[in-house]
């Protein structure tokens, strides 16, 4: 069978066959950003089973888990240029195979040194794959499907971050085959494999403009300040801030301000800049990129010290906090798919009920942490419920107006802020937590709660310089 070809499906279309179509475009897309989530969140549920398995100390596990998420930080924004250039379904499929054939390897790996070489290709792989999901997306669905879309892949990625505790819990408890802690990467390749063999059929292809060019010096420019501002980012809190920590973050913000004007200076010539500064004139867009950043500091940090507190505060196994996850779990899915519904009647103000809800939530779990453990679960559920409010409409408010053309380019910004935002968040957030435990982790979970529900609140105040959809008009 041939390929599709793109273009942009009529919003009118109703035929069978391209709601099928459109349909498994979707689940292909979905299944790489499932993936791809779920690797920053599962890992951390292997890392004492791997220590003693491989025999490595901590500084080792550390860059297991920071040479995935820098790579996959590093290199967005350049991947979302290649799929503008070279065809957005060709990069996904190319990120894939690699993610897929190193997650194999993570699998098999028989030291430190080679599992974290084939995290930081792991990273890699998404760092081509992650961008061009919300960049098809915006290309191949339009109307009322491409809200959708944009809601299933939110609900994805919040769907990987919930349960990727209580996934990975489970299957390092099954101990599949004898594999124990290795079927955390094993799970990823057959699921690369299916969206593989699939992807020519379901998956339109698509490209930017003509003349679309990769910008070599943008491209070490961002590299380079990415690099610079996630890696102190990453080792800072473990490490107490030495002086090398504040001199990369230092050197970052320059070499942002060289990228920019670097940028401003291509487009004015007429050039082709990695990231065409006419994506920020839309308002949308700009203030968009802004508030996925506050908001998945909070998000990020939260998973982050709640799975330490369950786990090394209140004891409970991998298996058994990830199934206190799903307190946080249900309401999520509740809400994400209300959270469509409400759009239609509230505009980008579900996602300012969303954080607020969520704001709440953290509220709820301070004077929890000191009592039965069963007395976090109604926080736990408020919190579950604002995330599925605020979470699922992001993506689609912030890319909705953007032009197919820069599609993945954009794409590569938001998840390029939201992976930023969530280092900035376990960063920031961490020195309270790490401050405060001399206290117990219960003081120290509290005080992490107390930036988490300034950031929701931040972000939900900045929703409202978004332009009104026209649901409010």
């Amino acid at each position: 069978m041939s390929s599709p070809t793109l273009q942009r499906p009529s919003a009118a279309s109703t035929r069978p066959e391209a709601d099928q179509a459109s349909l498994g475009t979707l689940l292909i897309l979905l299944a790489g950003i499932f993936v791809a989530t779920l690797d920053f969140f599962i890992v951390n549920v292997a890392i004492p089973d791997t220590q003693a398995d491989l025999h490595i100390g901590n500084a080792a596990t550390q860059w297991i888990v920071a040479g995935y998420g820098l790579a996959v930080a590093a290199g967005l924004i350049t991947g979302g240029r290649l799929g503008d250039m070279y065809g957005r379904r060709r990069l996904y499929g190319i990120g894939m195979a690699v993610f897929t054939l190193a997650s194999a390897v993570c699998a098999l790996a028989g030291g430190a040194g080679e599992l974290i070489a084939a995290r930081v290709v792991q990273g890699a792989g998404m760092a081509l794959l992650m961008p061009q999901v919300l960049g098809i997306i915006t290309v191949v669905f339009t109307g009322a499907r491409q809200a959708r879309a944009f809601a299933a892949y939110g609900a994805t990625m919040g769907l990987a971050a919930v349960f990727g505790q209580l996934i990975g819990g489970a299957l390092i408890q099954a101990d599949l085959f004898g594999l124990g802690w290795r079927t955390i990467y094993w799970i990823n390749v057959p699921v690369g494999i299916v969206a593989l063999a699939l992807l020519r059929r379901m998956v339109p292809e698509s490209r930017g403009a003509a003349g679309t060019r990769l910008d070599p010096i943008g491209v070490d420019l961002i590299i380079a300040a990415l690099v610079a501002m996630v890696l102190p980012l990453i080792q800072g809190p473990s490490q107490g801030w030495p002086l090398w920590t504040w001199l990369s973050l230092a050197t970052a913000a320059v070499l942002l301000v060289v990228f920019a004007w670097y940028q401003t200076r291509l487009a004015a010539r007429g050039a082709s800049p990695l990231v065409d500064p006419d994506l920020f004139h839309e308002r949308s867009f700009r203030v968009g990129v802004v508030v996925a950043l506050i908001y998945q500091m909070s998000v990020a940090s939260f998973f982050l010290f709640l799975a330490l507190y369950l786990q090394q505060g209140r004891h409970l196994s991998p298996l058994t906090s990830g199934l206190l996850f799903l307190a946080i779990g249900a309401p999520y899915l509740f809400t994400s798919k209300l959270s469509e519904q409400l759009a239609v009647r509230l505009g980008r103000q579900v996602i300012t009920v969303g954080a607020v809800l969520q704001a709440v939530g953290f509220l709820l779990l301070i004077p929890a942490t000191t009592e039965s453990i069963g007395l976090l679960i109604p926080g736990l559920i408020v919190v579950g419920a604002g995330m599925g409010l605020a979470m699922v409409p992001l993506p689609g408010t912030v890319l909705a107006r953007v032009s197919v053309h820069h599609a993945a380019s954009a794409g590569g910004v938001l998840s390029t802020a939201n992976q930023v935002g969530g280092a900035l968040g376990i960063a920031v957030v961490g020195i309270l937590f790490y401050n405060h435990l001399t206290g117990g982790l219960g003081s120290a979970f509290v005080w992490s709660l107390l930036p988490m529900i300034v950031l929701c609140a931040l972000a939900a105040a900045l929703v409202q310089l978004l332009p009104k959809l026209s649901a409010e008009k």
